[in-house]
């Protein structure tokens, strides 16, 4: 809990958000000035600095609760509906994976084979050289 709330990247998420939303609501404050006065293009920008301060504080959320991994991009999520699964397996839901010893060799097998087929079809299509047709 310690390192999810104040960690480096912790702190500087927490300071980022500290001076985003107070900006964005002085900015929708400004905003709410102009449209009284009579500039109607205002009005949009009322209602639009809230929005992107309610988008930042989700962001900020997010990004406090992913986990890094040990080459700096971010992986896992610590919360939702797919926390402890890896990013391969999100539709089933399971936290199984490569990484995950206790699956049965058949399965492992079996996702190896299908992902070797699925890597020829792709060379496949790139080897034809033609362009997507979307029907």
């Amino acid at each position: 809990m310690r390192q999810t709330w104040f960690s480096r990247r912790a702190i500087g998420l927490h300071v980022v958000i500290l001076i985003v939303v107070p900006t964005f609501a002085g900015l929708c404050l400004w905003q709410v000035r102009r449209a009284l006065g009579g500039n109607d293009l205002s009005w949009a920008y009322v209602f639009e600095w809230p929005f992107f301060a309610g988008y930042a504080i989700y962001m900020w959320w997010r990004l406090l609760h992913e986990i890094p991994t040990a080459d700096g991009q971010l992986g896992q999520s610590r919360t939702g509906p797919f926390a402890g699964t890896t990013p391969e397996n999100h539709s089933t839901g399971h936290a199984t994976g490569p990484a995950d010893e206790s699956a049965p060799d058949s399965a492992r097998d079996g996702d190896e084979a299908d992902r070797a087929a699925y890597n020829e079809y792709l060379s496949d299509l790139a080897a034809r050289g033609k362009r997507k047709q979307w029907r």
